[in-house]
This record gives C-alpha cells, sequence and structure tokens, in this order.
C-alpha cells in the first residue's frame, strides 16, 4: 500500500440502496478496499448489517472509529427512515451501538456526485453530445431501486453538491403509450412519481401496464428478467418494456439538464443502465434526452456519461467523511486536505 495509513484507524464506508448494501474499509487516502455487497432483506437492522461486515474483516480492521454511509433517502436529523427498504434507526443510537466516534449519513447521489470529478475516463461511456463545458453544471440520474437525482455546481475552484429527491417529481408522459401507462397506473395511486416507472421496480410496472394495455394475460417477472429477455431479443414485450424504460429515463434526463443548464453534462448511474452495455446507446433514451422543444438545440449539444465505475459513491463517501472530520475538531481524526472542496446544499423538487 502506497498510501499512509491512517493513524486513527481504518474508515468504514457503506453505500446503501433500497435492496444491497455495500461496506467497504478506507485503511488511508484513496486506499478502499475489503469491499463486500450484503443483502438488505438479510439483516432486521443497519446495525446487524455493519456487525456482519466487520465479522468478515481481520481483527485488525474491526475497530474503526469514523464511518459514513450514503443511503438512498433524504437525509435530516438524527432519524433515518428508509424509503424503499424497512430500516428505521437513530443515528446517534447506532453511533453508540456499534462504538463509533463518528456515524455520517449522506443522501447516495450527493455521495455519487461528489465521486465525479474523481472518474477516470476508462470509468464513463459517453452517450451523445458533445464535448462538456470543464466550468458547466454537472447532472446526475440513476435508476436502481429507486430514481436518483443530484446536481454538482462549480463556482470559485470549488464543487457545490446539490442534493435533490428528483425523482420524486410527478411522472410526464411524453406519448400516447406513456399516456396509457399512466393512466393504468393512477387506477392504484393518485400520485405517480418518476420513480414509480424510471427504476427497477417500475420495469415491472411498465410490462405489466404494457400488457393490460395489448390486452395479454402475463405472469409477473423480476426486472432482472426482463432486462435479460429484453437484450436477448426474443420476447418482444420485454423489449418494448426497456424500449419504453429507457425513453422515460430520456425524458427525467433532460429535465435535470434544463433545470440545472447542465452544460457539464449528465452521468447517469444506478443499478439499471450499466448493465445494459452497448444496448442502451441503441435505446430510445438519447433521441428523447433530445427531443425538448424549443431546447432541442440546447440538450443535444449536452453529453451523457454512464458511469461504469463499480463503486463510484464510496469513494465520494469517503470524501465528504473527510469534509466532515476537518470541520470537527473534537473529532480527534488526523486530517488530510479533501481532493477537492466540496459544500453541500439540500435541494427540494
Amino acid at each position: 500500500m502506497t498510501e499512509e495509513l491512517y493513524r486513527d484507524g481504518p474508515r468504514l464506508l457503506a453505500d446503501i440502496g433500497g435492496t444491497n448494501a455495500r461496506f467497504a474499509l478506507e485503511r488511508g487516502p484513496g486506499s478502499i478496499d475489503g469491499i463486500a455487497t450484503l443483502a438488505c432483506a438479510d439483516h432486521p437492522r443497519f446495525q446487524d448489517a455493519v456487525r456482519a461486515y466487520l465479522a468478515g474483516q481481520p481483527e485488525a480492521a474491526r475497530r474503526v472509529r469514523h464511518a459514513v454511509i450514503a443511503i438512498a433517502n433524504p437525509v435530516e436529523g438524527d432519524r433515518v427512515k428508509m424509503t424503499n427498504h424497512n430500516w428505521e434507526f437513530s443515528l446517534a443510537a447506532a453511533r453508540a451501538e456499534l462504538g463509533l466516534d463518528t456515524l455520517l449519513a449522506v443522501n447516495d447521489f450527493a455521495a455519487l456526485a461528489m465521486a465525479v470529478p474523481q472518474l477516470a475516463a476508462s470509468d464513463l461511456v459517453q452517450v451523445g453530445g458533445g464535448a462538456p463545458a470543464l466550468d458547466g453544471v454537472i447532472g446526475l440520474v440513476g435508476a436502481g431501486t429507486g430514481l436518483g437525482v443530484a446536481g454538482l455546481l462549480p463556482a470559485h475552484g470549488r464543487w457545490t453538491v446539490l442534493q435533490s429527491e428528483g425523482g420524486h417529481v410527478a411522472f410526464s408522459p411524453v406519448d400516447r403509450r406513456e399516456q396509457d401507462i399512466l393512466d393504468y397506473c393512477r387506477k392504484r395511486w393518485d400520485h405517480v412519481s418518476a420513480e414509480r416507472l424510471v427504476s427497477g421496480p417500475g420495469l415491472a410496472l411498465i410490462r405489466e401496464a404494457l400488457a393490460a394495455r395489448a390486452g395479454l394475460a402475463v405472469d409477473a417477472l423480476e426486472p432482472a428478467a426482463i432486462v435479460e429477455r429484453a437484450l436477448d431479443g426474443g420476447d418482444a414485450l420485454c423489449v418494448e418494456t426497456l424500449d419504453t424504460f429507457c425513453a422515460m429515463l430520456g425524458t427525467v434526463a433532460a429535465n435535470v439538464a434544463v433545470t440545472l443548464c447542465a452544460r457539464g453534462g449528465i452521468y447517469i448511474g444506478g443499478g439499471v443502465v450499466p448493465r445494459l452495455g452497448e444496448w442502451f446507446g441503441r435505446s430510445p433514451f438519447r433521441a428523447r434526452f433530445e427531443n425538448k422543444g424549443r431546447f432541442s438545440s440546447f440538450t443535444a449539444r449536452i453529453p451523457c456519461f454512464v458511469i461504469h465505475a463499480p463503486y463510484p459513491a464510496l469513494g465520494g463517501a469517503a470524501a465528504m467523511l473527510v469534509q466532515h472530520l476537518d470541520a470537527d475538531p473534537a473529532s480527534g481524526a488526523v486530517r488530510r486536505p479533501a481532493p477537492i472542496a466540496t459544500e453541500v446544499h439540500h435541494g427540494h423538487a
């Protein structure tokens, strides 16, 4: 290991989604290892998942003083109640139970945004558009168990992370097919968010609605199976489902682009799109992204990048923990400068 070890011990990093919790240890600046993925459903509480992870690490790594969790949830105050899973806990109580000096919670897409300036070119695949403006605002979207949205704003040599719950804006249909899907969903919910459809679970809902629209009786399918059948090309309903999903994502991404004037590009994370490989570049995503009426020429210039780094939010969370510890003299942490000076602003869609 070429990096200096933290003298106060390794730091625990966690990226918690509605389905999986990814853990790692940062032993020194930028030295992240011991990455493991645990199914949230296998552990009754967040604290139980932490203990299970640490039990699998070498004895010397189990005593951590400082930890950060990037979580798919609004982060306000002490109480964490997950939107897409049943974990609910007090940060102060969890910190005491786990014997930590620091337990910082940040929004998962804020952590992903923080990681973007650190990503290598090999971590990204561009889908359309021109070159990003180096001083331009960056937008992030990502479909997984939910739909994440964030922004990264440059000002005076600093990056400011703009947290958002933009995945919960009202779904916006563009054509008759999407209007029919929305009408189908409204039989069940008064408010249909973008996340309801543009997410992993949304794939199953889109397929269900398309089947009803065509008068077909079909069995339920898991999102992963829908993607697999669509990529194989042998299941017409699954192909239509994935096409529809990608078009809907194009609308979401374009809305973020014009809302933020994201000339620095739109970056796409989450668990769904990176699995689509080259197929995504041929999907309706880009055409829909550029179909923005009077702003079509604006979005046509904006590049979109699919993030293929395996665990980018962990690095972003680590950088946010550094910032937090640097601002808290009582932590007793050994300091190191963050690679990018970053602030976090809370936004509400």
